[in-house]
């Protein structure tokens, strides 16, 4: 096997290991992380705003944003 070809399958196999650590880490914080005080949530909401539906879009009005 050529060195080339061994660099290039140690680095498929590092990027492999590196995916699957950070994907089980992920999913083992996951459960945690989505429960928040009410303290939390209520702060949340103060700065990005209440999670509510946007109005529709009228026919024929573009999407500019506001600045």
């Amino acid at each position: 096997m050529s060195r080339p070809v061994l660099i290039v399958v140690v680095l498929a196999i590092v990027t492999a290991a590196a995916s699957g650590t950070t994907f089980y880490l992920v999913q083992v914080n996951a459960p945690a992380s989505s429960q928040m005080s009410e303290e939390q949530r209520i702060t949340r909401e103060k700065f990005f705003g209440k999670a509510k539906e946007l109005p529709p879009i009228e026919k024929g009005q573009e999407i500019r944003p506001r600045w």
